[in-house]
């Protein structure tokens, strides 16, 4: 291990969180103090915590702008290829520690912020492509209003809408002079000899709000670039008469509300034209910013304009269906506007466009009625009749006498009314198609898209997800992340496979002491939060037990809760008896429609009260509902876990990145092989991870057999006691009947089949138990898992797309410092 640094020499050093300098220090000083006097126009005698955090957002923004205008002088220089990456769920949050860390502010400012505003989430793959040195930039929709906020109240979940802009957004910068317009409605003129025209339309305009995206300790600063929604001045004025004026103003916020709020992903797709319109009004605003960027480059600016290249210049990553309509958006511009033949068209489009699919579940996937895009978007409903077309005269033409996988491959689905297939047309409309782990990509090949794969086999490809490390260990864990940068150097921030050299310590009793003294310290602090918000005692010696994600039946929390409710038996049983302390900690959100979600919550929050108020169990076992699971509340959370669980039927959970996090962070993982699991199980050995259940194939086996949920009821005592208990009203004495949608769901609807793998869950978790009475074992195991997570960098990741999809080499940009003269050029 690494000799201990004087202290002389840690004065010296570059601090693995920021440079440590007398003349940063200063300089953030007067920044912050001119700030708050300047831009906030406060003293210190009237000014908030808000303020304070406004002044120093500000002064850490002042630190980017000049790298942020020099990056974009740069790629028009350089002309390199570009990248866009199109989400609808990029939704700001907080930035201001990870924008510190990334330009080695973070010890110069002396400051801990909790921050304020939105709790969002910025993307990992924006912050890797900025720290690889790669010209990408983000597109989405600046939503008014984010996911909402969750409140328990009496155990059930309420909604309160998530107003993140209400006291303004220090990161973004408005440009107005860029605001594109949006076409909606309309009707299609035909004439013979002539291409159709898009006429009589409804117009929307799209407003950009440029975020910087720094790269981590490079002078890399990218842009993310989300699109509000704004009525022209004229919005409804010409269909009114004088006296209408008023109500012609007010029917603006028709057209505003496109980008008031962020639909929440429960993994069910609901057709409505609101969700519509926000997907066609982020990408029909983006193209234009893309088609403008490309024409006004420096070769295009200085020779005749060629589409030719537009491949060789831009690729467009869809994430997920959201964006597809970007497909038929493109074509209609090639097409109607810059007068390109079709073929010539379709050729470039597919060459542009890559898919990643996030999802297996068929009640996710987007079809969209084509009753509904015939009114709202009609040309582009022509737009995908003719690419349909030309796609299955292919097909037949391959297999003329297969009318079924005809049926099957269609853009257009028949049954039950006429929709447009969207996974289909990003498929046909792209020249590659990924998914976010090995076990999902293989299902796609294997069953959800198994046509397409096998018509176009070298198409379909996997990219593991990843994480970023300055977020998920640099900013939120800093005390692991000084402890692993003292014993192996720094490097490791930029290449994560570094951490494998954890293995030569894994047998140092001194560093495994420290590992375990940093998560001790970790479960303290989080186990003084948790008593002040919760008013539970808290051992913190127990075993964190965290189950922290989305609320869905595929995700299993009635697993976690029936565990809970079977130690609860236990200990009930033989008080006595030796028993390993636990608190379990359930947190996440359940989609405001979505009825046994919510339901799940309220049995959690009901078999907690019982459990925390049991004096029999006093310590051994305590139950906490996180309320509003969110990012800031994961940095606390995750940096005191000790076991993780990720527990989905097998086949189900596209990959999950909570899961990485954990790994990353030292905590063990409890799960089912399914999505990144697979993959973890195979980096640091399976032995290292606790796996049980079913296994992808065994599902596969139980869905042809039939599931039979009472039999297994009817075979484990222990589980039958829970769900009598559950069904009897144990857990809800003054409401006998009120999970009685969750006993029939579990016994007559369970697509996930609880029931199946709650007996090879319950032992896992015995073998948990038994490891953690070994806090020496344990450790190592931490250390070894630590190691091995390396491969789960969203650098990494993103290195993958860039090279194997992209057709981009990430660079070490040669960006000149801020310091150097600059020149006006538009970006």
């Amino acid at each position: 291990m690494a000799t201990p640094l004087t202290d002389q020499e840690k004065r010296k050093q570059i601090s693995i969180r920021g440079i440590v300098g007398v003349e940063n220090v200063a300089e953030l000083k007067q920044g912050f103090n001119r700030h708050l006097h300047f831009t906030l126009v406060k003293d210190r005698n009237v000014a908030t915590p808000r303020d304070y955090y406004f002044a120093l957002a500000h002064t850490v923004r002042d630190h980017l702008v000049g790298r942020w205008i020099r990056t974009q002088q740069f790629y028009y220089e350089a002309d390199p290829k570009r990248v866009y990456y199109l989400s609808l769920e990029f939704y700001m949050g907080r930035a201001l520690q990870n924008t510190m860390i990334n330009l080695g502010l973070q010890n110069a400012s002396g400051v801990g912020y909790g921050g304020s505003g939105r709790d969002g989430r910025r993307s990992c793959f924006l912050d890797s492509m900025a720290t690889l040195g790669l010209a990408a930039y983000g597109y989405g929709i600046r939503y008014e209003y984010g996911i909402f906020n969750q409140k328990i109240k009496d155990g059930w979940q309420f909604e309160e809408a998530d107003d993140w802009l209400r006291y303004g957004n220090p990161w973004e910068k408005a440009r107005p002079e860029f605001m594109l317009p949006v076409h909606f409605y309309g009707r299609v003129e035909e004439e013979d000899g002539k291409e159709p025209k898009w006429v009589n339309t409804q117009v929307v305009l799209a407003m950009p709000y440029d975020t910087p995206i720094p790269g981590y300790m490079n002078n890399t600063v990218n842009t993310m670039r989300l699109w509000s929604a704004r009525a022209p001045n004229d919005f409804n004025l010409r269909d009114f008469n004088v006296g209408d004026y008023i109500q012609a103003v007010l029917d603006r916020n028709l057209a505003e509300n496109i980008s008031r709020v962020l639909y929440p992903n429960d993994n069910f797709f609901e057709g409505k034209e609101l969700r519509l319109k926000q997907e066609y009004f982020v990408v029909a605003a983006t193209l234009q910013d893309v088609i403008r960027r490309f024409k006004t480059s420096k070769k295009n600016c200085s020779g005749p304009l060629s589409f030719d290249s537009f491949p060789d210049k831009v690729a467009i990553q869809l994430n997920d269906t959201h964006p597809a309509m970007a497909i038929p958006e493109l074509m209609r511009i090639f097409v109607d506007i810059e007068k390109l033949d079709w073929d010539t068209a379709w050729n470039i489009t597919k060459q542009t466009f890559a898919y990643t699919n996030h999802t297996v579940l068929p009640e996710a996937l987007e079809r969209w009625p084509v009753e509904l895009m015939e009114r709202l978007l009609p040309r582009h409903l022509q737009i995908i009749y003719r690419i349909n077309q030309i796609h299955l005269d292919h097909i037949a033409s391959l297999f003329p006498d297969d009318m079924d996988r005809i049926r099957r491959m269609s853009l257009i689905e028949e049954e039950g009314g006429k929709r447009v297939n969207m996974a289909h047309l990003c498929i046909v409309g792209s020249h590659k198609v990924n998914g976010v782990a090995e076990i999902h990509s293989d299902i796609i090949k294997r069953d959800v898209f198994r046509d397409f794969s096998e018509l176009e086999p070298e198409k379909f490809q996997n990219k593991t997800n990843g994480i970023t490390p300055r977020r998920w260990l640099l900013l939120c864990n800093p005390g692991l992340a000084d402890l692993i940068a003292e014993a192996i150097g720094e490097d490791y921030v930029k290449d994560l496979n570094h951490l494998q050299k954890l293995n030569d310590l894994v047998d140092y009793d001194t560093f495994i002491r420290d590992v375990a003294k940093v998560k001790q310290d970790n479960k303290l602090k989080f186990a003084q939060y948790l008593e002040k918000v919760y008013n539970v005692d808290i051992n913190p010696a127990s075993m964190f037990d965290v189950h922290v994600k989305r609320i869905h039946e595929y995700k299993r929390q009635l697993l976690n809760c029936l565990h809970v409710i079977t130690m609860y038996n236990r200990i009930k049983r033989g008080p006595i008896k030796p028993f390993v302390p636990r608190t379990v900690i359930i947190g996440g959100k359940a989609a405001p429609g979505y009825h046994m979600a919510k339901m799940i919550i309220k049995l959690i929050t009901s078999v907690a009260d019982v459990v925390n108020n049991d004096p029999v169990i006093g310590r051994k076992l305590k139950v906490i509902y996180l309320e509003n699971y969110r990012v800031s509340l994961a940095e606390k959370v995750i940096p005191a876990t000790d076991l993780s669980e990720q527990i989905s039927t097998a086949g189900t959970e596209a990959s999950g990145t909570g899961n990485m996090k954990f790994m990353l962070n030292g905590a063990l993982t409890i799960g089912t092989m399914d999505g990144a699991n697979v993959e973890m199980a195979e980096e640091a050995g399976e032995e290292n991870l606790f796996i049980f259940g079913m296994r992808v194939e065994d599902v596969a086996e139980m869905d042809k057999e039939g599931y039979d949920a009472l039999q297994y009821y009817e075979s484990l005592p222990e589980l039958k006691q829970a769900v009598d208990q559950i069904k009897s009203g144990y857990f809800s004495p003054k409401q006998p009947e009120m999970f009685s949608d969750i006993i029939n769901m579990l016994f007559h609807h369970d697509r996930f089949k609880v029931f199946a793998d709650y007996e090879s869950y319950v032992k896992c978790q015995e073998r948990v138990s038994a490891l953690y009475k070994d806090q020496r074992e344990w450790t190592r195991v931490v250390i070894k898992n630590i190691a091995a997570s390396g491969k789960f960098s969203s650098d990494r990741s993103i290195k993958e797309y860039a090279t194997e999809i992209w057709g981009v080499e990430p660079t070490d940009l040669k960006i000149p410092p801020p310091s150097e003269p600059l020149i006006n050029i538009i970006t």
